[in-house]
């Protein structure tokens, strides 16, 4: 096997890994297990989780505020091999990188950001813990996992596994996809922050919010970033309107990225002699409605883990083909 397609399989079992990682993050935090060891890297001192009895009970005693929970201790520590096993791999991806930085069509400058961000997900991972799973450190930590997922996604695309197109011109469309863009991406970062202050089921019913379609909210007190330290945010520390309100402009949100989403789609569609623009519209129409789905989903049924995880999944996978949908009008294929 050549250099470059063990670069390429590299890369793509690296996705598939961070696609995953994110997947795990979101299990880990939304059934609770956040704070399920209490110090970093390890679990009460182990590299695995206290498991016998002598064990628990040190564990126990240096840690009273936080008694050993294994079954929420070893979502945890899972949690973290997956996310050490991805670093490791993105070094050796940038290692390689490195190597064939004359001739790689790649460059060295994206598999540099990649292993930077992860460096900085690491502390992230740890101050989730140290700082007592504080929302703007979680949402962080939340983002910097989908932004390694498409830049994963965004390094195979410059390695052409990917198809483009051939000469087909389709610059009418950047500022849409741009646009799109950007709304997608504050999007999940209204997401992250309702996930992480607890504000999901502030609002039961679909349409309205439990009942009414504009319950009163607070909006200066659900969008405060910081808070201070020494505060425990597990379960959050919001009153019901402040959780109401993210909730709310979290809706709206994923109203406008909907009415976007579908019109860059749409637009996509219209191209009927550009074959693979079409297919992704499709790819993105496709996504968009299971996204939406899962969404109200998550909200009428109560927020059920599989299904809040699937949200998580389905975003990041959304995201990356709105990436591709931008990289394909911005890159014209030579013949």
């Amino acid at each position: 096997m050549s250099s470059r397609n063990i670069f390429i399989r590299l890369v793509q079992l690296a996705a598939v890994l961070a696609l995953l990682v994110v997947m795990l993050g979101a299990y880990t935090r939304l059934s609770d297990a956040g704070l399920g060891c209490p110090d970093w890297p390890g679990c009460y001192g182990h590299l695995g989780v206290p498991e016998s009895h002598e064990e628990v009970a040190r564990a126990n005693e240096a840690f009273p505020q936080r008694q050993v929970e294994a079954h929420k201790a070893w979502k945890e520590m899972i949690h973290r091999y997956f996310a050490g096993t991805l670093g490791l791999l993105i070094l050796t991806i940038t290692i390689l990188a490195w190597r064939r930085r004359h001739t790689a069509p790649v460059g060295l400058g994206l598999p540099m950001a990649l292993l930077a961000i992860v460096v900085f997900q690491a502390l992230l991972g740890m101050w989730t813990v140290t700082l007592l799973v504080k929302p703007l450190v979680v949402t962080s930590h939340l983002i910097g996992g989908f932004t390694v997922f498409v830049l994963l996604w965004l390094l195979l695309l410059r390695a052409g596994v990917i198809e483009t197109g051939s000469g087909v011109q389709r610059t009418g469309l950047k500022p849409l996809a741009t646009l799109a863009l950007g709304i997608l991406v504050v999007q999940i970062l209204l997401g992250g922050w309702t996930s992480t202050n607890y504000a999901a089921v502030a609002c039961t019913g679909f349409p309205t919010c439990n009942g009414e379609w504009w319950p009163q909210m607070d909006f200066s007190e659900g969008f405060v970033l910081w808070r201070g330290l020494g505060i425990n945010y597990e379960f959050g520390v919001l009153d019901s309107a402040a959780r109401k309100a993210v909730h709310m402009t979290h809706r709206i949100g994923a109203l406008v990225t909907f009415v976007m989403l579908l019109v860059l789609a749409l637009r996509g569609l219209r191209l009927r002699a550009d074959t693979v623009l079409r297919r992704w519209s499709m790819a993105l129409l496709a996504m968009l409605v299971v996204q939406v789905a899962l969404g109200i989903a998550n909200v009428t049924l109560g927020l059920p883990l599989g299904v809040a995880v699937a949200h998580n999944g389905v975003g990041a996978l959304l995201l990356a083909v709105v990436v591709t949908f931008n990289y394909l009008v911005r890159v014209r294929s030579e013949n």
